[in-house]
């Protein structure tokens, strides 16, 4: 018995080495290499997206944005099912992007959405679920989760959001910049240089409004922006207020 044992599990051992030897190990598929997108040429000048009195040239549910002592505000009491936005109603490809935001209540982070589309289409419902200013793109998000999503698409983009946590502030004021150039995003934060990422699927990239969000919670939140000047195709390929 122990002989045909020994024999049976040789016999074993050997086929499962020649498998072995049939077909390696399967690696780890290579990550894409972003191709380098030129930025974009048209037209540089420079907007304020927001007159400090107003939503002139936003749209968005006027329940949940207003403008408050000269700030744009975004609140929720009831529950937010899918995240919403205040969005512009012009479009943009490459830009700069200057503003301030502050996250006032709750921990969930807050961001601003480009280089897509509105969706509303992302419920069955979207009168019930409300998703008429939902967006599908990219997002840099801030402060509590630091870093770039593709938002209804790959999901989180692999960056490191620790750069800018630790220059970020929870519940201040934090000054950003976002850079959006070809398929080039770079962000500041606070005056530190923080994202520096391309996206290596450009197919993607398409003209859309840039929107703030309002992420989905079933808590109430309060989320603070300002300035936001923005400069079209901007002249200097570089982020301006990294000191």
């Amino acid at each position: 018995m122990r002989t045909a044992l020994t024999l049976l599990l040789a016999v074993a051992t050997s086929v499962a080495l020649a498998q072995e030897k049939k077909d390696p190990p399967k690696k780890d598929a290579p990550k894409k290499v972003a191709p380098v997108v030129k930025p974009r040429e048209g037209k540089s000048e420079t907007i304020k997206l927001f007159d400090g009195k107003s939503l002139d040239g936003w749209e968005g549910y006027s329940d949940l944005w207003s403008v408050k002592d000269g700030v744009i505000v975004g609140k929720n009491t009831d529950p937010v099912k899918v995240s919403t936005y205040l969005l512009t109603k012009n479009k943009y490809s490459d830009f700069r992007l200057t503003f301030a935001s502050k996250l006032v209540q709750s921990e969930m982070h807050s961001g601003v959405a480009f280089w897509w589309t509105v969706k509303p289409e992302v419920s069955k419902d979207p009168e019930k679920d409300r998703t008429k200013y939902t967006y599908a793109g990219h997002l840099v998000m801030f402060p509590s989760g630091y870093g770039l999503y593709d938002l209804f698409g790959r999901n989180g983009l692999g960056v490191d959001g620790g750069p800018a946590k630790k220059v970020g502030k929870q519940h201040d004021w934090n000054d950003i910049e976002i850079l959006a150039q070809g398929n080039r995003i770079r962000v500041a934060i606070n005056g530190a240089a923080v994202v520096d990422w391309r996206d290596p699927e450009p197919e993607r990239i398409k003209e859309g409004p840039i929107g703030l969000q309002l992420h989905s919670n079933k808590e109430a939140q309060e989320v603070h922006f300002k300035g936001l000047v923005l400069e079209t195709f901007p002249k200097e390929d570089k982020l301006l207020t990294v000191k």
